[in-house]
C-alpha cells in the first residue's frame, strides 16, 4: 500500500502542476537507512520460506527494521507529513510487536484475495503476516480493511497504512507544489548591456 500511496501522490502532484525540483535539495537525516531497510525487508520476504532458521527469526528482524524506521521518521519529524507517517508506522509496529513480530490478517478481509494466499496464511508462512484469531492482541490494528473494485489493485490494509499514506501524500504535495524551490520561475532574467533585464 505504501507504493500505491507514493504513486498516487506523485500523480496528484503533477495534476496540480507541481514539479520535482525540490527533490534535488531534499536532505533527510539518516537518509541512507531507508533504502537499506527496504532491501533487508525484501530479502527476508523472498528467502524466509526457503531457510527454516530465517523464517523462525524473521519476526524479530521485522521488529528491528521497524524500530530503525521509527527512529528515522522521528529525527526527520519536522518535515511536512512525517508526524503522520510516524504515527501510521507506529500503529503497524505496535500490533506486530505484541503479536510475535507479524502483522495479523483478517481471514474475512482476505477473502477478496487469491485462495492460495489464505492457504499459506493459515500455515503462517507468508512473509510478515499471520492469521488474525481470537487470541490476537489489538486485532483492529491489523490488516482488516479490504480494498477491491473499482480500485485497480485488490489488497487488504490496516489503519496504520491509511494514516501513513495520508502523511506520505502531504509530504509529496509539499515537495511538488508548496516547497519554495518548486515555485521559482523556470526562466531567470537575462542581463543585457546597460544592466537592463529582459
Amino acid at each position: 500500500m505504501v507504493f500505491d500511496g507514493i504513486i498516487i501522490s506523485f500523480i496528484v502532484g503533477f495534476l496540480r502542476k507541481g514539479n520535482l525540483r525540490a527533490l534535488a535539495q531534499l536532505k533527510l537525516k539518516w537518509g541512507w537507512i531507508f533504502p537499506l531497510l527496504l532491501v533487508v525487508e525484501l530479502a527476508i520476504f523472498m528467502l524466509q520460506n526457503d531457510y527454516k532458521f530465517l523464517g523462525q527469526v524473521s519476526g524479530y528482524i521485522y521488529i528491528v527494521v521497524y524500530v530503525l524506521g521509527l527512529l528515522f521518521l522521528f529525527i526527520n519529524r519536522n518535515n511536512p507529513g512525517f508526524t503522520l507517517i510516524l504515527i501510521g508506522v507506529f500503529l503497524n509496529f505496535l500490533v506486530m510487536v505484541i503479536n510475535g513480530g507479524r502483522m495479523p490478517v483478517s481471514l474475512e478481509a482476505a477473502a477478496i484475495l487469491d485462495p492460495e494466499y489464505i492457504k499459506v496464511l493459515k500455515e503462517s508462512l507468508y512473509a510478515k503476516h499471520t492469521m488474525l484469531t481470537s487470541s490476537t492482541y489489538l486485532g483492529f490494528l491489523g490488516d482488516v480493511i479490504p480494498i477491491t473494485d473499482p480500485y485497480p489493485r485488490t489488497q487488504i490494509i490496516s489503519i496504520g497504512d491509511i494514516v501513513m499514506n495520508i502523511g506520505i501524500f502531504f509530504f509529496i504535495q509539499h515537495l511538488m507544489v508548496q516547497h519554495p524551490v518548486t515555485k521559482r520561475s523556470e526562466y531567470t532574467p537575462v542581463s543585457i548591456k546597460g544592466g537592463e533585464k529582459r
